[in-house]
């Protein structure tokens, strides 16, 4: 039985993809090659980033301030924005690379971008969650999550 919750998980989480890819046309442009370099980047910016930028008590003492008086939460802040502005850079490099027509660029983007994350976010949880011995809601939410995530 857990087989086949696993299954409905992953069919419910992995095939809107594909049938996205299928039916959107990318198939008949060969654009498969394009969507795994979209993906890499979003992999590559994703191992560029740092995993959560806690820029608070620099200072060591827990005081946001340091000795020679200068508050570093603008910095902070700042370094934060920026972990993001890295997002944007990455589709803007995922846009470049793509030949063709504008909306079949951004479709490219977007489908490797969005699989990329399936993967990277949700493969191993899914994997090793859904075939467990308990049935658990969260992997059917998950699967729906990247629906959502697609649709957006």
């Amino acid at each position: 039985m857990t087989l086949f919750h696993f299954g409905n998980c992953f069919a419910l989480a992995y095939f809107p993809y594909f049938i996205t890819y299928k039916c959107s046309g990318l198939s008949e442009y060969s654009a498969f090659w394009r969507c795994v370099q979209a993906g890499a980047t979003y992999v590559l910016v994703q191992l560029g980033k740092p995993p959560n930028p806690n820029w608070e008590g620099l200072g060591g003492t827990g005081d946001p301030k340091i000795q020679t008086g200068t508050n570093w939460e603008g910095l902070g802040e700042f370094l934060r924005a920026t972990v993001d502005v890295a997002d944007l850079g990455g589709l803007q490099l995922a846009l470049g690379r793509g030949g063709g027509r504008g909306e079949l660029r951004i479709l490219v983007a977007a489908l490797g971008w969005a699989s990329a994350e399936l993967l990277t976010a949700r493969c191993v949880p899914l994997w090793v969650g859904a075939r467990g011995v308990e049935f658990d809601w969260r992997h059917l939410q998950m699967g729906l999550d990247s629906n959502i995530s697609l649709g957006l």
